[in-house]
């Protein structure tokens, strides 16, 4: 096995005004350098037409998410007000794959294996390209690429420009996370039950480990490590030099998946599970810091900011716990089920629910 460029503990927040793609940033630590008040309000909602699997991204003050019923959708960051809707040429939908925005351009995959690439200003259409399978990971903009993983097994590189491919890694099974970036390289977890490293530039394997369980989840990166749950009910921490299993973790009660993908801020991850709760890891060794039980399955991502995890239940609602103690600070009932991913940027959290309510607190 090669060894792995890893960089060391630089900085992984988004911008204050921007959460540009699935879980903020390119290492998908979820952690956001905006601050939003301690005590929430509804500032805005809307009524999308369709479930929302998808998680928003917001970029130059507007708002992008992907709808069940086929749109993804642009909406000003400040009113809601809709500022165009973009149609996908499939009965089956936009599901868990979120808009990832870079420029001029917001990308987005379907559940027929199309990927589109749309421009911010107006909404129109400026390539597509068909993969051999559904689409439900989420894309990641890195210089004049695409990466993006489809259900045919392949994590692809596509032109930003033009989509054409510029490679396609292959793997024995469905790649449904997202994948994480850092130092050139693209970190990602397959339901071939082993974690790749491929580099950006060729997509040419670094280094592949065996861990051994069905992944749905996408990776977190920090400190060298790689952080992800599985459906063997475990929570992992892989080291990206060795490619050995640093620590497992688990409930010692509660035997469900992990489908939620992990947040990693002040060396405690954070992840929700299908036990209903919301767990906080010590980064380092893999022991329990708290936990959390909400009334319901949690398979939304968290985000911190300030020190607080936001993260949905598909009890309907949205809660804000302390970092470092787990305790409920407030929470905020969205009325659906929410397993999209709280996406928060310039003072603002916005998250979607399956009954398609897109909903603005601040």
């Amino acid at each position: 096995m090669s060894l792995a460029p890893v960089a060391g503990a630089a900085s992984d927040r988004t911008e204050v005004d921007a959460w540009p793609q699935f879980r903020g940033t390119k290492r998908l630590t979820g952690l956001s350098a905006s601050a939003p008040p301690a005590q929430l309000k509804e500032l805005w909602s809307f009524e999308v037409g369709g479930e929302i699997l998808s998680s928003p991204a917001v970029a130059g003050g507007a708002v992008y998410v992907g709808v069940a019923s086929g749109e993804l959708l642009s909406l000003r960051l400040d009113t809601g007000a809709v500022r165009w809707r973009y149609k996908v040429a499939t009965d089956l939908g936009i599901g868990e794959s979120s808009p990832a925005v870079a420029g001029e351009r917001v990308v987005i995959g379907d559940l027929s294996g199309v990927v589109h690439s749309v421009r911010t200003a107006d909404g129109r259409a400026a390539w597509t390209y068909k993969t051999g399978g559904e689409i439900k990971s989420s894309p990641v903009i890195v210089g004049d690429r695409v990466l993006i993983g489809s259900y045919d097994g392949s994590l692809y590189a596509l032109s930003l420009k033009d989509g054409s491919v510029l490679w396609k890694y292959a793997t024995e099974n469905y790649v449904h996370g997202t994948p994480a970036i850092d130092d050139g390289v693209a970190y990602f977890a397959g339901c071939d039950e082993t974690l790749h490293a491929v580099r950006i530039s060729d997509g040419r394997a670094v280094f592949t480990a065996p861990l051994g369980s069905y992944i749905g989840a996408s990776i977190a990166l920090d400190t060298g490590r790689a952080y992800v749950g599985t459906f063997d009910n475990e929570v992992l921490a892989v080291d990206l030099k060795s490619g050995k299993i640093a620590w497992r973790y688990s409930d010692p009660q509660r035997h469900f998946p992990f489908y939620s993908s992990a947040a990693v801020a002040a060396g405690t991850v954070v992840v929700g599970g299908r036990d209903k709760q919301v767990h906080g890891i010590e980064a380092t060794t893999g022991k329990r810091r708290w936990v959390f039980m909400t009334r319901a399955r949690v398979e939304s991502s968290p985000a911190v900011a300030g020190g607080r995890v936001y993260v949905g239940s598909s009890d309907g609602r949205l809660y804000v716990l302390d970092l470092a103690t787990g305790r409920k600070l407030s929470e905020f009932d969205v009325a659906g089920s929410v397993s999209s991913s709280p996406a928060i940027a310039a003072g603002r959290v916005i998250v979607g629910s399956q009954d398609g309510r897109l909903v603005c607190l601040g």
